[in-house]
């Protein structure tokens, strides 16, 4: 289905916005883009980055929407399942939809995408219907436990809703069914489902795994001193949904990374991976150890085993995991010239890295190089001698 958008788009995104420009001019060899709805779909699944949920029933949603986007924050959802209780289902629908009002009438633009995590299969429905003004700043639809019996249905009601509100629309899937965990029936599912995102390839923005969930179906709840790569019987899902829907061959889509949970001290189990020979190099050893008692040490490994796996982004139930993600997110300046290299060696071959560490191979690393220059395009190149501890240091100060 085509859609002709004639409602303005009152939302714009640029990854970093909210440092001052000499802060910008510091840190970046190349600046993140500002991007709007007509952005290519690759580029704005990654730069949905650090995705916020928060409760659809917060009294406070539309302000609490506002002061996380001046933060930073570029993608959140306003979560009408699992954040709510059942009783107060319809008055946060009513919340949902006023909030959406409210943040179309600001004098200023939101500069972050806002989703409607969905509750119900009428769900949809019920909210194209009723928003008004509010059209304009929503960018889709989260569809909780996706299943290949059930989920096409939301997506033509996203391309439904799209025609009807005069805008472009996505809809992000969330995989977290038993059909996807239990390995009798992952493969035949995970196939199925596929071919239904491929007939919408048009309105699927990305597609998220539900780790929660899929732990949850064997009573399992992954502690602080683990990530989900060491909960096996998860990461083995993980992988297939990677196999089988992050396919770079054009059958595929951006796969988003699960939450991390935690955000609170505790008394540690095991000593911390985080190495403090980078923070030291910036005099910066105190606010590692800071890092370490709140547990984002665990965040930073997890987000580091993410990318290694293949995922992007990241879902988040608390703004300090923001800057994390987003400070891992930025293109190093080794990286991008690693990738500019592979990319023009238009002939093949191989060649030493200007770094002099590696050997870059033009067929081999091609595809790589891409997605870095589209991650640099969403979260910018980093100039040389800038690492993700001075990101992270100016981002959780702020």
């Amino acid at each position: 289905m085509t859609v002709t958008e004639t409602t303005p788009d009152r939302a714009t995104v640029q990854h970093f916005h909210h440092l001052s420009a000499d802060e910008r001019e510091r840190l970046f060899l190349r600046a993140p883009e500002e991007l709007n709805a007509t952005a290519e779909r690759d580029v704005l699944a990654t730069a949905l980055g650090a995705t916020l949920y928060m409760p659809a029933d917060r009294p406070d949603l539309a302000a609490t929407v506002t002061r996380r986007a001046s933060e930073g924050i570029c993608s959140m959802v306003l979560d009408l399942e699992d954040a709510v209780d059942q009783y107060r289902a319809a008055a946060a629908l009513d919340n949902t939809v006023a909030t959406l009002d409210t943040l179309a009438s600001a004098p200023d633009l939101l500069r972050a995408m806002v989703f409607v995590r969905v509750r119900s299969q009428d769900c949809i429905e019920q909210i194209t219907t009723r928003l008004g003004a509010g059209a304009a700043v929503l960018r889709g639809f989260v569809i909780p436990k996706f299943e290949s019996t059930t989920g096409e249905r939301h997506l033509t009601q996203t391309a439904a809703a799209a025609q009807t509100l005069g805008r472009r629309l996505y809809c992000m899937p969330v995989l977290e069914s038993p059909q996807v965990i239990y390995r009798e029936t992952r493969q035949a599912e995970l196939q199925k489902i596929a071919d239904i995102l491929s007939r919408h390839r048009n309105t699927v923005l990305a597609v998220r795994v539900g780790a929660t969930d899929l732990c949850g179906m064997f009573g399992i709840r992954r502690d602080r001193d683990h990530t989900i790569y060491d909960v096996h019987v998860v990461a083995s899902a993980i992988a297939d949904i990677v196999n089988q829907l992050a396919r770079t061959d054009g059958t595929g889509f951006v796969v988003t990374a699960p939450v991390w949970e935690y955000f609170a001290d505790h008394e540690r189990l095991f000593r911390t991976l985080l190495r403090t020979t980078p923070f030291q190099e910036h005099d910066a050893v105190r606010f590692r150890d800071k890092l370490v008692s709140r547990d984002l040490d665990g965040l930073l490994r997890e987000i580091s085993l993410d990318r290694a796996n293949g995922l992007v982004g990241k879902t988040v139930i608390h703004p300090s995991h923001a800057p994390a993600v987003h400070a891992l997110s930025v293109v190093t300046h080794e990286e991008y010239r690693d990738a500019t290299d592979v990319i023009a060696a238009e002939s093949g071959g191989v060649r030493r890295s200007e770094y002099r560490n590696k050997m870059n191979e033009a067929r081999p690393h091609r595809i790589w190089a891409e997605q870095v220059l589209r991650r640099a395009q969403v979260f910018g190149v980093a100039n040389q001698g800038i690492t993700f501890v001075d990101f992270l240091t100016r981002l959780a100060a702020k």
